[in-house]
This record gives structure tokens, sequence and C-alpha cells, in this order.
């Protein structure tokens, strides 16, 4: 593929991650007695995500546990995916690698992702702060949403941290406190421009999908692309199974059962993330050889468990969610409630999650 078309990827990857999580910010925070809201933005999500397995899971009614689950992994796993492989990229580069180099590279791992979650934390606080005060200049909220979650990919990447890790808490803060502050026509707007982004991104990725699956340069090699294939399955296996067993042994309120850590580690699909990753990588003589192998586990997860996730989720009687419709008195008095205890908390000067919210 021409060096101007990689360019462009790596910039559409990088929007598209923003993208990802501006979806967290377009959304209202989910509480344990909003289940007729819950429905409706599970329904957004999906929209923005573009994630068959979500769709999948909210179109059969699965439980919100499993769906909320389903959804963190795949938010987390593209950033985690992005680190691991900048590191990888930094190891092959040099002429040996020592145990000293390993520790060091796990070490960077763990700093770069710390210090990009806590910039983002802090860029929320600061959107919170700041539509606390848009009472009168609504028309600067979605701005305000929107910029100050990309000014948190562009701190953290400024100082050599990780800007998606960063612009998910910086998302998850505002959804929890900023989307509090603005008004509606501001959450439509920020929801239908990432809807927009969305699109947009997912259509040019995989256009260049499309060109590069009809490239005459595939190298083909049976063996490394079925064990690759294989390897990906069983990884993924392993480490949902053995990360589901450790959650559940910190005392969940809801355990995750021995099916739907089947269906977590059966949803995991690849795509647009990988594609990218594997075109950015430096000319040598096995890139073609890689390109076809991803190609491969991409089509393979796609269609063969993509096709399959929804008779499997029925086969294994996984939880479904209860329907319920909150009245209008139960919305006026929890809006009341929140609006009370922020004023408590105003005079007593103790300020918790209520001052940031009303």
């Amino acid at each position: 593929m021409p060096r101007h078309c990689v360019n462009t990827l790596r910039g559409i990857v990088k929007c598209r991650a923003n993208y990802t999580t501006a979806a967290k910010i377009a959304v209202k925070q989910v509480k344990s007695f909003e289940v007729g809201r819950e429905r409706a933005m599970l329904r957004e999500e999906d929209n923005i995500l573009s994630n068959p397995v979500l769709a999948i899971f909210q179109e059969i009614g699965v439980n919100k546990n499993l769906y909320f689950l389903v959804f963190g992994e795949s938010l987390l796993n593209d950033a985690v995916t992005i680190v691991l492989y900048m590191m990888m990229v930094g190891f092959s580069k040099a002429d040996y690698i020592t145990a000293e180099q390993i520790g060091l590279g796990f070490a960077a791992f763990i700093c770069v992702s710390l210090g990009g979650l806590a910039i983002g934390i802090l860029m929320g606080v600061v959107t919170a702060l700041i539509t606390k005060h848009t009472e009168d200049v609504r028309v600067v909220e979605p701005l305000a949403m929107l910029g100050i979650a990309y000014l948190s990919y562009l701190l953290a990447e400024m100082v050599h941290f990780s800007g998606i890790i960063s612009i998910i808490g910086c998302g998850i803060v505002q959804a929890h406190y900023a989307s509090k502050n603005i008004s509606d026509k501001s959450k439509t707007t920020v929801k239908y421009f990432t809807k927009m982004v969305s699109a947009v991104c997912d259509t040019i990725i995989f256009l260049f999908l499309g060109m590069v699956l009809v490239d005459d340069h595939h190298t083909w090699h049976t063996g490394f692309v079925l064990s690759a294939t294989i390897l990906c399955l069983l990884v993924r296996f392993a480490t949902v199974f053995f990360l589901t067993f450790c959650a559940n042994k910190l005392e969940r309120t809801h355990c995750i059962n021995e099916e739907e850590q089947f269906i977590m580690a059966y949803g995991g699909l690849r795509g647009a993330v990988a594609f990218s990753l594997v075109i950015m990588l430096d000319e040598t003589d096995h890139k073609n050889l890689f390109i076809t192998a991803t190609l491969f586990i991409i089509l393979f997860t796609v269609f063969v468990q993509g096709a399959t996730i929804k008779p499997l989720v029925k086969l294994l009687k996984i939880r479904r969610q209860a329907t319920k419709n909150t009245s209008m008195f139960a919305e006026v008095n929890i809006k009341l409630l929140d609006h009370v205890m922020a004023g408590v908390e105003e005079v007593t000067g103790d300020h918790g999650g209520n001052y940031w919210k009303v």
C-alpha cells in the first residue's frame, strides 16, 4: 500500500480511538433504577461503537452486567493493544533484548497507561467544572465536551503517555459528572456528532481493508495462518477465564458464571484496530505474510464467530435483562433529592458527588 495511504490510515485510527471513547461522553450515566433509560442508552452505544456482538446482545436483551463487561473489555482492549504494539515495535528495533530491557518495557507500559489515565481523569474534572457555569452559553457545551476530551488525548501524547487511555478516563468522568450539567440539545449534538464520525471512520478503514484484501501481494503460509488463529483463540479464552476467576474471588455482587465467561471469550472479534496496526508495520520480508494472516483472522472472527454468537447465547441460556419502566413520579423524586443533597453539600462545605453533578 502507498505510504500516503498508510499515513492516512494512521490518522483515522487515532480519530477512531477518539470517537469510540467519546461515545461514553454522549450517553447518560446508568443508575440501578433506570432500566428503561438504560435500554435506550444501550441502543445508542451500540450504534456508536459498531460492535456486532453488542448489537446481538441488545437484540436479544442480555443482562446488563454481561453487556457492560463486553463493552468495557472491547474499549480497553483496543487501548492496551496499541500501547503494547508500540512497545513491541521498540523492541524490534533493538539488536538484542535482555531481561532488564523486558522489565523496563513492562514498567514503561504501566507508567504510560497510568499516566494517560491520570491526565484523562484530570481533564474530565475540568470539563465538569466548566459545564457547571454554562447555563447562559449552552452553545459551547458540545465544544467543551468534545474539545476537552480531545485535548486530554493531545496532552497525553505530548508527554508520551497513552492518549487513548487518557481519553477513556476523560470520557468516563465526563459521562458521570459533566453530562449531568449540559442540556438535552447539547447531549443530542454530542451523540450524533460521534455517530457521524463513527460511521465515516469505520467506512474508510474497511474500504482500506477491502483494497488490501484484493491485492496481489499476499503471502500465504497455511501453518503460520492456522497456528496464529488457534493461538489467538486459545490465549483469549485462557485470559478471559483467568481474569474472570480473579474477579469472582473479589466478592463481586454478581459473579460471572461459566456460560457468560465463554460468551465473553468467544465474542472477541478482530477488526479495524488489528488491520490498521499490521498495515503500519515497517516494510520487511514478512510484512505481507503478517497482513495475510491478520486478514484471515479478521474474516474468521467476524463471519464465523460473529455468525454463531447469537445461537450460542440462546443455547447457553444467558440471563436476560428484566424490563421495567420508571414512573414520572420516581424520576421527579430522584431529581429533587439530587438537588436537595447538592444544596446540603454546598451549605456544609463538604462537596461530594451531587455537588459536581447538579
